[in-house]
């Protein structure tokens, strides 16, 4: 039994994705042998929230404790060092494969009323790869008999191919990012994009050590939200996400391991900002019954 679990590979032409068991996440996915997100290791844990989704909400949740219809609930310190809880209740836990074909997996799991999310959740996620690159549709379903608070989010790092990434230019519209709290890495405040921050028109990563929020998101004539990384080979890799996304953390890793720090950026499409639980920003109110399909999704060009 590896780390992750069961490995669930799809192909389609020069494209391949290994989907994992533990968290439902992304171990790998190259393009014509080149990494597109940068991968983990078969023996190794998913670190740093390596491809995973983020459900039932991405980032992080001051002290764990919020309200919910008048009720007080506390869920456990996931992360201690900061006194609060991150990155959902999916990420350790096995989904099991429902369906797959060549080019195409659903994973699903059923996540029951526990200790701080006292709410019924169904959850699928399909990941398939066609012709332009990978896509990804998470569906929540409320199956319980009380209404439930909900987001989501995905932690893919965008792999800078040889080197790290500050060989690499980033675009992504963006007019706003979020300010936080030292301590505990929540917002406090919002501000138009600093010059420094502002990647409305390309521009070189170089040395920015980058953990930051944006919204106010541009998006194109489709209503997608678009962020590129153009790698120093002259490839370019785009993230995509639908208009349920109104987020995007950008994270260039320099607080992870030394070995993984800069060798990827993460570029996470989020439904509402870290600690929506609390605050109610960007909040979704999931009804007894009712669902809500998210998607994101990567393409990759060649270099040249």
């Amino acid at each position: 039994m590896y780390p992750s679990g069961a490995q669930f590979e799809i192909r389609h032409g020069e494209h391949r994705a290994t989907i994992v068991e533990v968290g439902a996440g992304i171990r790998e996915y190259a393009h014509a042998g080149v990494p597109v997100l940068e991968p983990y290791p078969l023996g190794a844990m998913c670190d740093g929230g390596h491809g995973v989704p983020l459900i039932p909400w991405p980032n992080r949740l001051a002290q764990g404790r919020y309200s919910f219809d008048g009720a007080e609930h506390q869920l456990a310190l996931t992360e201690p060092a900061r006194g609060g809880a991150i990155h959902g209740l999916t990420r350790w836990r096995s989904f099991t494969r429902t369906e797959q074909t060549a080019g195409r997996v659903l994973m699903a799991m059923q996540l029951h009323p526990s200790p701080g999310y006292p709410f019924s959740l169904s959850v699928q996620i399909a990941y398939e790869l066609d012709a332009q690159g990978l896509s990804v549709a998470t569906t929540a379903t409320n199956n319980g008999c009380s209404a439930c608070p909900y987001g989501a989010g995905q932690h893919p790092y965008l792999s800078p191919g040889q080197g790290t990434l500050d060989a690499c230019t980033l675009t992504l519209a963006a007019d706003t990012r979020l300010i936080t709290d030292p301590a505990s890495q929540v917002p406090i405040a919002s501000e138009p994009v600093s010059a420094e921050l502002d990647f409305r028109s390309a521009r070189p990563i170089g040395a920015r050590a980058i953990d930051t929020c944006f919204t106010d998101l541009g998006r194109d004539s489709s209503g997608l939200v678009l962020a590129r990384l153009l790698r120093a080979d002259g490839s370019e890799l785009e993230l995509w996400a639908d208009e349920h996304h109104p987020y995007m953390q950008v994270f260039t890793g320099d607080t992870l391991a030394p070995g993984r720090r800069r060798t990827g950026l993460a570029l996470e499409p989020m439904t509402c900002p870290s600690n929506a639980f609390r605050s109610g920003e960007g909040l979704i109110r999931l009804d007894p019954g009712e669902s809500i399909t998210t998607r994101w999704g990567v393409r990759p060009t060649l270099a040249g």
